[in-house]
């Protein structure tokens, strides 16, 4: 009976933890690993081979349930969505098998300069000044490719069109960070959304949507190599995933209707203290 008293709480923190990550990985577009590896491994003392493979179980997840409700109302771009996946499916496979040859502790080092990295450029996001979508030129490339796109903003109340810059830039951008995906077991979904909304300028809530889309894709690029590794453990993985499709389809819903101004603001000490704990126990200083 003890047992079963554990087991079945167990799935629940796991499935609370799924359903946290999903909200925010919807919201900011960063995939719900950035916040499921940091959780598993500090939190709940899990092993970092078996913490990745469930992240990339929840990246998939976090995809799956804040792309369909993005594709519904036109969010997210999928011509830059399909374009730009070449470059990252091709660094997450690589990154998956480089993983294998990396200690733990350089795993642990990356993934909190992944995240401090991240919460730098939310910080920088607020400090600087908004830039008029229509000053955006686009380059002959987006042009060819028919990048450029619109959508409805529900809490300005008003049609957003936009263009498309710098397709070069963020086509290598997206290679690095589908590098970090393989290597981490993340959706690198700070870097995507870093490159289409600051590289090629696209608006911060599509660029959120289409990196929701993109994150899956890459991840399930990496997820065989992790499968076969016995990196991904069905108990840990599952709760996980049901919380995360649950917690994906609520965030997209709030992206939408809220500025993200404030969800930066809240988010921004969040990952800069995981971040900052994930990395300094790559050195052997533990928290708690």
């Amino acid at each position: 009976m003890k047992g079963r008293n554990t087991l079945i709480n167990s799935i629940l923190i796991l499935a609370g933890v799924g359903l946290f990550a999903g909200i925010f990985g919807a919201i900011f577009g960063i995939g719900g690993g950035m916040i499921v590896t940091p959780i598993m491994t500090i939190a709940l003392g899990l092993d970092i081979k078996y913490a990745i493979g469930a992240s990339v179980i929840s990246v998939i997840a976090t995809s799956s349930g804040a792309s369909i409700a993005y594709l519904k109302d036109d969010m997210l771009n999928l011509r830059v969505a399909m374009f730009l996946e070449i470059a990252t499916t091709v660094g997450a496979i690589l990154g998956a098998i480089l993983t294998g040859v990396l200690p733990a502790k350089v795993l642990y080092v990356l993934f909190g300069m992944l995240l401090i990295f991240s919460s730098w450029n939310m910080l920088h996001k607020l400090r600087t000044s908004k830039k008029d979508a229509e000053d955006t030129v686009p380059d002959e490339l987006s042009e060819k490719l028919k990048l450029n796109s619109t959508y409805y903003d529900q809490a300005n109340k008003k049609q957003v069109d936009y263009k498309v810059s710098n397709v070069p830039g963020g086509f290598s951008m997206m290679f690095g960070a589908g590098l970090a995906s393989g290597l981490l077991g993340v959706g690198s979904g700070a870097f995507k959304v870093i490159a289409m909304d600051t590289i090629m300028k696209m608006p911060l809530k599509p660029s959120s949507a289409t990196s929701n889309l993109m994150m899956g894709v890459t991840a399930a690029a990496s997820a065989t190599v992790y499968f076969f590794n016995g990196s991904i453990k069905p108990e840990i993985a599952a709760p996980l995933a049901i919380g995360i499709l649950l917690g994906a389809t609520i965030g997209s819903r709030i992206m939408q209707h809220l500025q993200a101004t404030l969800l930066r603001k809240i988010f921004i000490p969040v990952l800069f203290l995981i971040g900052l704990q994930m990395f300094l126990k790559g050195f052997g200083v533990n928290f708690g």
